[in-house]
């Protein structure tokens, strides 16, 4: 049996607005064993992004529970969580979320340079080659397209050999054609390296490549063949 990496217990998130209090997830209870690729689709403002940031522990809940990689880490704080993302956690997101002053080499090895690695340069080399930019090693963000930088964020993620693999609409910034070509090489490393993987996303295709879809509508999961409220 595949051991759960991922839960989330009653998770409840509310924030203040001029209007009163706004609840953006209400009750999400979910678990996702090690190896799983499970998409989070939503409509707009559904808390698609907010679901996928209290998994990974950027942010904290209102209330209720998430536990990532044995450690429960709505108990911990930001230091504490800040070691278990950089234990088991990568990250590719919609902006890239490239430092402009580094190389795409530069990039990459940042994080493993982080964990300790002593062959971070070598490392880094390796898995820009694999994502076809070795020619492209020295080169700034801003030298680079967005399937480009999208790649280099790709590899970063894979570099440091996580445990689970968050993705927030990984082609959004991208047109349709770079999307497909992002997308095939994003499924074919996480295949590859047999990383959990939790993706958000609004495109119904992307969902699909998944083997298991998690729908919000209004804050709450909907369970397949429900209708929306």
């Amino acid at each position: 049996m595949p051991e759960c990496i991922l839960r989330a217990r009653a998770v409840v998130k509310r924030v203040p607005t001029a209007e009163g209090e706004l609840t953006i997830l209400d009750g999400i209870d979910l678990a996702v064993d090690a190896g799983a690729q499970v998409a989070v689709v939503g409509e707009s403002g559904s808390g698609k992004t907010t679901l996928l940031s209290i998994l990974a522990g950027l942010d904290l809940p209102t209330s209720g529970g998430v536990w990532l990689d044995g450690d429960e880490i709505t108990s911990l704080d930001e230091e504490q969580r800040a070691r278990v993302r950089a234990r088991s956690v990568g990250f590719v997101f919609q902006s890239f979320q490239l430092i402009d002053s580094l190389t795409a080499l530069e990039n990459v090895m940042l994080p493993l340079e982080l964990r300790g690695n002593r062959q971070a340069r070598e490392d880094a080399r390796a898995f820009l080659e694999r994502v076809g930019l070795a020619a492209r090693t020295t080169h700034y963000p801003r030298q680079l397209s967005g399937g480009e930088q999208q790649r280099v964020a790709i590899a970063r993620a894979f570099a440091s050999g996580p445990k689970v693999l968050f993705v927030d609409e990984p082609t959004g910034n991208l047109d349709t054609t770079t999307g497909a070509r992002i997308v095939d090489l994003l499924f074919g490393l996480n295949r590859e390296a047999g990383t959990t993987l939790v993706l958000v996303t609004h495109d119904a295709a992307l969902a699909r490549r998944c083997a298991d879809v998690v729908t919000l509508h209004a804050g709450r999961m909907r369970l397949p063949g429900e209708p929306a409220a």
